[in-house]
């Protein structure tokens, strides 16, 4: 008689996207970190299905914090934007990487320490409730630059952050995002302006948002979150600072990231969970399990046959797209990932 092949939870160091979840995520997790653009809006625009999502999931229970790598707008004003677009939210739920910065400054110069600040009013103003003296000029002997973006950065503001950063003052930059969006398509970011004060001066800031450590830092204190989820559509930085700051991670399709990145990511930018959208904290995610080199999840599986990527099933198509990730990051080759993301109709 043939022996019935059983099969097996896929190996520990694939457990983060396979693992699943037998309860939805918004009873799992007591604090969702949500990432703004592209996730919560595009644009001055709502996500669909995400006001709605996270409505049900603070009736179950779950806090939000809308986390952001944007240093420009004050708290405040995010705020305002996303209760005018339907979502639940108040000033104190929003944390920006302009606090972070400010954060970091005041408690590695202390309370009262004169700051160069040159950025939008969100940075000033968490420099200014962190307890930091604001100053105009690197003669002005600050203890440190703030830099942070906005579209009122001109020449000059830029040349006093290169003459205070070629002096040896310490440079923090809130983000170093590359770009902007704007209604007439990106536009240069943070990251832009500071590669100009990298370029005149030859050093390199110490950066407070997404991934680094500090954003995430700081939302953990303003929240006392005991199992925070960070949701974001970016991976390399929503769900790599997730990684590196040790909180789980779940990754939607509405922004930044498509699927064919989602498998050729690096093993610091895989989540824990994948979603077409908001709706995936309401719901409990299949966990991916292998009988020999076939990947299972939900109503899919995943192998390699004679040289061809063969996914096959039906439902979820988001279960069949981490058979297919799975596989890839477990070392099968695979020879033509379209086929298999269109099999599961992605």
């Amino acid at each position: 008689m043939q022996q019935t092949k059983r099969r097996q939870a896929v190996p520990e160091a694939l457990r983060n996207l396979a693992s699943g979840s037998t309860l939805p995520l918004c009873q799992v997790y007591d604090t969702a970190f949500l990432d703004l653009d592209g996730v919560v809006y595009v644009g001055p625009h709502a996500v669909e299905h995400a006001a709605p999502s996270l409505f049900r999931a603070v009736d179950n229970g779950m806090r939000l914090a809308y986390v952001t790598n944007n240093a420009a707008r004050t708290p405040r004003v995010v705020a305002k934007h996303l209760s005018d677009i339907g979502m639940p939210a108040c000033e104190e739920s929003v944390v920006t990487s302009a606090q972070a910065a400010a954060r970091l400054a005041v408690e590695t110069y202390g309370c009262g320490s004169p700051v160069l600040v040159v950025g939008g009013e969100g940075l000033r103003t968490a420099a200014m409730e962190c307890g930091l003296s604001l100053v105009d000029s690197a003669d002005d002997h600050p203890s440190a630059v703030l830099q942070g973006y906005s579209p009122d950065v001109n020449w000059r503001d830029l040349a006093e952050v290169s003459y205070a950063v070629a002096r040896g003052i310490p440079w923090i930059a809130s983000n170093t995002d590359p770009t902007v969006p704007t209604p007439r398509g990106l536009a240069p970011g943070n990251g832009t302006l500071v590669d100009v004060v990298r370029t005149a001066t030859g050093m390199s800031p110490t950066v407070a948002g997404k991934p680094s450590p500090p954003l995430f830092r700081e939302t953990l204190r303003r929240t006392q979150a005991a199992r925070p989820l960070m949701i974001g559509d970016r991976l390399d930085t929503d769900i790599q600072g997730a990684r590196e700051a040790g909180i789980d991670s779940l990754l939607v399709f509405t922004g930044a990231t498509d699927p064919m990145a989602l498998i050729s990511a690096p093993t610091g930018a895989r989540p824990s969970y994948v979603a077409g959208d908001l709706r995936g904290l309401l719901t409990a995610h299949e966990p991916v399990t292998r009988e020999g080199d076939t990947y299972f999840c939900g109503g899919w599986s995943t192998t390699e046959r004679e040289g061809a990527l063969i996914t096959q099933g039906s439902g979820e198509p988001h279960d069949g797209l981490k058979t297919i990730c799975v596989a890839a990051w477990s070392g099968v080759r695979l020879p033509d990932a379209q086929e298999a993301l269109a099999a599961v109709g992605l």
